[in-house]
């Protein structure tokens, strides 16, 4: 993310003197045993934070994706996104849901997933979020075709617009990924695919 705008303001901490900023990131701290940097910087603006953590909860409780669809779409959408953070994150998530490393490897390099519907899904969130929610009647088909309703299309513009909130907000804090994510370090589609064409 070489010369793009990087903010000046701070990572926020649980232990901040504004309530506001300090009683979301205790609860990150509850549930997840550590304060996600994205969420330390998200926790600047709290109602973002809070944004951004009830649509996630939604999406994940009620779009009617499995656990992999919804990994390979987040990951998918923040592939397109060029967001090296979250792409890091779901690839890491994605591993924790059972998905295939084969699979998430594709993603990464911006390749087809050798599984149909997989693969549509990951097609379709691409396109939707190329074409800022204007697929052709074709698109919409293929993704039909793989077994996906109209009403799956509502869930990806759900994930399409959680993932929105984060994948800005990494781009304009340059954000560093956590040490649990680490060893899925994302630095782009072209060099994931130059070291998969060599292994």
């Amino acid at each position: 993310m070489s010369m793009t705008f990087k903010t000046s303001l701070p990572l926020r901490s649980d232990t901040d003197a504004d309530a506001a900023v300090a009683e979301p990131l205790r609860r990150a701290r509850e549930q997840m045993g550590v304060v996600p940097n994205m969420y330390a910087a998200m926790a600047n603006l709290p109602a973002l934070l809070d944004a951004y953590r009830h649509g996630y909860e939604l999406f994940r409780g009620h779009a009617e994706f499995t656990p992999a669809e919804q990994e390979v779409l987040l990951l998918a959408i923040s592939l397109e996104n060029e967001c090296d953070y979250c792409v890091a994150a779901h690839s890491f998530l994605a591993d924790k849901s059972g998905v295939p490393t084969e699979f998430t490897d594709a993603i990464r390099s911006d390749r087809p997933i050798a599984d149909v519907r997989l693969e549509a899904l990951r097609s379709f969130a691409q396109t939707m979020v190329r074409t800022r929610g204007n697929p052709t009647t074709e698109d919409a088909k293929r993704f039909l075709g793989a077994g996906y309703s109209e009403k799956h299309i509502l869930g990806v513009i759900l994930a399409i617009g959680v993932k929105t909130l984060s994948n800005y907000t990494n781009h304009i804090f340059h954000t560093d990924l956590d040490a649990a994510f680490a060893s899925r370090r994302w630095t782009g589609a072209d060099q994931d695919a130059e070291e998969a064409a060599t292994a």
